[in-house]
């Protein structure tokens, strides 16, 4: 009993110098987003701000900031991406995991493979084709780009999520006369909510965190997503570090809250996508 005791103890003690550790980072961009420039660097600079100020948030939603243009197009960028990755990930996925046809493992590392690609590497070809295209400075041109980040992810995901799915379900629904295409729509999908959801969410974090696509393929300033903001912080002879931690928080808030609403949805998505490989 002793013994159980002590190693609970030291996994719960173990566990919270885990979540200090992780939990620092963010706790310092906070920390920071509230002091004055002079505190920053002031030796030792002190672990809570002596005259909390709120004016590093305050000129992100000032009349003058980018950065309620660069939510609207981050917005408008993240879930279009989203929607084409998800929309052609799930039967895709469904295929993969249904339905025995040559060259299929080559496929699956084929998207494998286009999971562990750097944006860098592609970056040419696409602004090529953009460019040969003329949706250079159009949204859809980082919309594609960022589709093209979300559409390996989620097929992976949603296809250990159907193998996980009985293939009794389909053999019931065909004597029950339901064809291929409405037991996919009316049985298959249903079941798969958490994983659609869960490749939904990381289409739309891969989007939304998005930098080098935003900036090579938007030109206007005005068309930018909000991850190009960043660059509004650092001037010629000093960075406004507190205004630039608080544009971090602000940036990264959508993403929080959509963690927190969906995260029943996004653990059960991953878990049972799991099962099998």
């Amino acid at each position: 009993m002793k013994h159980e005791k002590r190693e609970s103890a030291i996994s719960f003690g173990a566990g919270i110098i885990i979540f200090i550790i992780l939990m620092f980072p963010l706790y310092w961009m906070i920390v920071t987003a509230l002091k004055t420039q002079v505190e920053i660097f002031e030796v030792p600079t002190p672990l809570w701000p002596r005259n909390l100020t709120l004016e590093a948030f305050q000129s992100q939603f000032s009349e003058s900031s980018a950065t309620l243009l660069g939510f609207r197009n981050s917005f408008l960028i993240a879930f279009s991406a989203m929607m084409i990755s998800t929309v052609l990930s799930i039967p895709a996925a469904y295929g993969l995991a249904r339905f025995r046809f040559r060259s299929k493992k080559i496929l699956i590392l084929f998207f494998l493979m286009m999971q562990m690609l750097p944006s860098t590497l592609i970056l040419t070809p696409l602004y090529i084709m953009f460019s040969r295209m003329g949706l250079l400075n159009n949204y859809l041109a980082p919309i594609l780009a960022d589709a093209t980040l979300g559409i390996p992810f989620s097929i992976i995901i949603l296809r250990t999520y159907f193998l996980s799915i009985p293939k009794e379900l389909d053999e019931a629904a065909a004597i029950d006369g339901c064809s291929p295409i409405s037991s996919f729509i009316q049985i298959m999908l249903p079941i798969a909510k958490p994983g659609v959801i869960v490749a939904a969410v990381f289409s739309f974090v891969y989007a939304w965190g998005d930098l080098i696509y935003g900036i090579t393929f938007m030109t206007d300033p005005n068309k930018r997503p909000i991850t190009s903001n960043i660059y509004n912080y650092v001037q010629q002879y000093q960075t406004l570090w507190n205004a630039t931690m608080a544009f971090g928080i602000v940036a990264i808030l959508p993403i929080v809250l959509i963690f927190i609403f969906m995260q029943r949805y996004i653990v059960s998505g991953l878990t049972n996508g799991a099962v099998k490989a």
